[in-house]
Parts: structure tokens; C-alpha cells; sequence
């Protein structure tokens, strides 16, 4: 079933619901900060200060916040590696966020993680995957865990397992939502459906391109929801969660939004059409959200100039923190290869002379 989508037109007079002003005004704020800190994450990586793999969610700002909004302090989160905004919406500091990608010790994962690898226990983010799929099953054994504790009397919490359109072609998609169906699991699934995997379409790929519908063969419910509409994406999260929780009934959302560049910061993209992207251009949440809110009288443009430049802020001082903070110590490198102390540990660094036998 779909849910309804909200008009995202500059002539939109009011907001549907009883969400209170400062909230909208806040769900902007975070939308900015999104943005704002992934362009200069673009930036910094062509100035070579970050290394490695970075992926963006430049587009995906409506349904990053959306989510979040929805999700409770004590719910677990696993996310694929497109993973800067969720990171930043759990409340990490943009510092530590920034530092991770310039992979000093101060970042979230004292740096050993960078961009595709965020991983905060405190904040209950379980990563930051960067193998395809990879979160799902162990997302689906958290909601396993969950439901024994809930048996036992603890607190009902919930786990949401957000992946990208291409994940739903791989063995451990429908292995994990079989056994969540099977098992009556605590948890939702989001499929983030940009529309593209890397660079192939849905309809190219799936047999199904409606990938909401993919969990009927599990009995688990689909709902597809503009990913574009922040709040029809907290609507359709918070029901959903509030399903997996109290009713032990594991949920599919599929939220349709595009992603404004690549793949990945290194590439350009040129597989799509000036058409596909003129639509994606001017489905763009941020600007949209702000014309909405202005036309309602939420907002005006010196009040919205405000919190960008508070953003703008942030995010410098983000990178200035990163520049500042320490590397790691190469002695360090091997640290943390073990939960656990393991004897002949590998030990040597790179260009370390081989040890004689004895």
C-alpha cells in the first residue's frame, strides 16, 4: 500500500497534521545540516583529506531525517555505507563525524572506520556496512536478541535495518526477512530507493521493481512512501515501529527519493539523462522544504538564511576539528584486530624486517 504524499510546492499554504512549528522548523535545521556537511565531506575528499571510498546522501536529506525522527534513543540502528547523515542525526558530534573521515583518533571510530564505517554503541549506531547486505543479518539476530529479552520483561525496543535498492537482490535480504517472518522479529526494514544501483536501474535489475512487495512472500507488510516528504517519511516509520514493537510484526518500507550526485563522490554519473536529472534536481528535499515552510509562514527567508548560516558554522568548525586532531599511531595499527588477546597476533608493520626463524 502507498502511502499519500503531501504536495512539495512553493503554494503550499499549510501543513496537514499538528506538527508543531518549531519541530518543522527543526526537521529543516537538521535537512541543512545534512547538506551542508556532506558538500564540504565532497570537498574535503577532493582535497585529498579524506581517503578511501565516500559515499554521499546529497537528495536523501527528507528521508535521512524522517527516519530519525521516528526512531526512539533505544532502538538499534544499521545502516549500509551511506551513512554521514544518520551518523549526525543520532547526535554525534559533526566534529567526530568529520574526524572519522579524515580518519583521525578523535573520529566516531577513532578514525579505523572512516566514511562507510560509522559505528557508535552508546548512540546504539551499529554501522556503517560496507559489504552489501552485510548489515541484514546481523540486524535481523539484534531484533532475535530483542524479542528474548522482551520474554524475559525487558523494554520493548525495536531495530531498523536501512539498505539500498540494489541490497534487495542478494541471498541475505530474503534469508533475514524469511527468519524475521518466520520468527515474528521486532523490526523494520527500509529499503532507501534511489533508484539506481550504482549505476543500474531498479527495473533492470528486479523482476520485481516494486520492492515493497518483496516481503509478501514472507508475510511481512510493504509500504511505499516518498522519500522526498520528511513527513510522511516519520508517519510511515513511526507506525511501522510502533507495529515491530508491540505486535512483534517485522515491516518493509520502501521510500522513493533520488540521490543528487553518483554513486560515490567519484563518480559522475554520466548513465543519466538530462531528463532523470532534471526531475531529480527540482525534487530536491531541501529547497522544496524550505519554500514550504516559508509559504506557511513557518519560516522567512532572513529566518531560513539564519539557520544556514549557523549550519554553515557547524560544519566549518567540523573541519577545522578534524585538521586539528591527532593521527594515529602507526604502533596502534594492529590494535583492536581482536576482541580478545590471541596469541601470535600479527604484530609487524609494513617494511618491519621478517623475523629469522629460529
Amino acid at each position: 500500500m502507498a502511502a499519500k504524499t503531501r504536495a512539495r510546492t512553493a503554494e503550499v499554504q499549510t501543513f496537514p497534521g499538528d506538527t508543531p512549528a518549531d519541530v518543522l522548523r527543526g526537521y529543516y535545521r537538521s535537512m541543512s545540516l545534512i547538506r551542508n556537511f556532506e558538500l564540504r565531506s565532497s570537498e574535503m575528499y577532493a582535497r585529498a583529506k579524506i581517503g578511501g571510498y565516500c559515499h554521499l546522501n546529497l537528495g536523501e536529506e527528507a528521508t535521512v531525517v524522517g527516519l530519525m525522527a521516528a526512531i526512539n534513543k533505544g532502538d538499534y540502528l544499521f545502516t549500509g555505507y551511506r551513512d554521514h547523515g544518520y551518523a549526525l542525526m543520532r547526535d554525534l558530534e559533526p566534529g567526530r563525524v568529520m574526524a572519522e573521515l579524515f580518519g583521525k583518533t578523535t573520529g566516531v571510530s577513532g578514525g579505523r572506520g572512516g566514511s562507510m564505517h560509522m559505528f557508535d554503541s552508546e548512540a546504539r549506531l551499529f554501522g556503517g556496512y560496507g559489504i552489501v547486505g552485510g548489515q541484514i543479518p546481523p540486524a535481523t539476530g539484534v531484533a532475535l536478541a530483542i524479542k528474548a529479552k522482551q520474554q524475559a520483561g525487558a523494554e520493548s525496543d525495536a531495530v531498523m535495518c536501512l539498505l539500498g535498492d540494489g541490497t534487495t537482490n542478494i541471498g541475505a535480504f530474503h534469508e533475514s526477512l524469511n527468519l524475521a517472518g518466520l520468527w515474528n522479529l521486532p523490526i523494520v526494514y527500509v529499503i532507501v530507493n534511489n533508484r539506481l544501483g550504482m549505476g543500474t536501474t531498479v527495473e533492470a535489475a528486479s523482476a520485481e521493481p516494486d520492492l515493497y512487495k518483496r516481503g509478501a512472500s514472507y508475510r511481512i507488510p510493504g509500504i511505499r512512501v516518498d522519500g522526498d516528504d520528511v513527513l510522511a517519511v516519520r508517519d510511515a516509520a513511526e507506525t511501522a515501529l510502533a507495529r515491530a514493537r508491540t505486535e512483534r510484526q517485522p515491516v518493509l518500507l520502501e521510500l522513493m527519493c533520488y540521490r543528487l550526485r553518483g554513486h560515490s563522490v567519484v563518480d559522475p554519473a554520466r548513465y543519466r539523462s538530462a531528463e532523470e536529472t532534471t526531475i531529480a534536481q527540482k525534487s530536491d528535499p531541501v529547497p522544496v522544504f524550505r519554500a514550504q515552510l516559508i509559504a506557511a509562514g513557518i519560516l522567512d527567508d532572513a529566518a531560513a538564511d539564519a539557520i544556514d548560516a549557523e549550519i554553515d558554522a557547524i560544519v566549518d568548525a567540523s573541519v577545522e576539528f578534524g585538521d586539528a586532531s591527532p593521527d594515529p599511531d602507526p604502533a596502534d595499527l594492529f590494535a583492536y584486530v581482536y576482541a580478545t588477546p590471541v596469541a601470535n597476533a600479527p604484530s609487524a608493520l609494513p617494511g618491519d624486517p621478517v623475523m629469522e626463524a629460529l
